[in-house]
């Protein structure tokens, strides 16, 4: 990839699986957003939809000065919880079946750009504790009143960056 922007924030997780999908619906509304003539300093700045897309976020993290992810994460803290995170400050309790390239530890992702020479300086990882995750295209109502607040925790961190 030639000349990526410098920050990567990526959405990850399901739409169709309730809170699971959080991650995407955070990295679309950021993208509208930094559309939006009255905000400034996003030039530098690429939304990725990541969804489901497994390996493909080894391609996108490549070159990239900072990468910020988003998704729901099971942390034992209450349902609607955001936290920030750095790599070494998280560990995987996800099993994996194995039986689609979709399928990811984002962990093991980061890890495969380290050995391939191709991680970012900075990786920062925002987990949202989930209420419900099941076939459901909605979000719970704890998960969809604090949207406001993601929005800013990450606009934040994004902000902090520029500087």
């Amino acid at each position: 990839m030639e000349n990526p922007k410098k920050i990567l924030v990526a959405g990850l997780g399901n739409p169709l699986m309730a809170d699971e999908g959080i991650g995407v619906l955070l990295v679309q509304k950021l993208a509208l957003l930094s559309q939006n003539q009255d905000i400034s300093g996003y030039d530098d700045v690429e939304f990725y939809d990541g969804g489901v897309g497994g390996l493909s976020l080894l391609y996108k993290i490549e070159n990239r000065r900072k990468v910020i992810l988003i998704d729901c994460a099971r942390m034992g803290t209450s349902a609607g919880t955001i936290r920030r995170f750095k790599p070494d400050e998280v560990r995987t309790i996800k099993t994996l079946e194995h039986f689609s390239l979709h399928e990811m530890d984002i962990l093991k992702v980061l890890e495969l750009a380290g050995q391939l020479g191709n991680a970012p300086a900075e990786v920062i990882i925002f987990g949202i504790e989930p209420k419900i995750i099941a076939f459901d295209s909605n979000l719970s109502d704890i998960i969809q009143k604090n949207v406001p607040r993601y929005l800013d925790d990450i606009l934040n961190e994004i902000k902090t960056e520029q500087k």
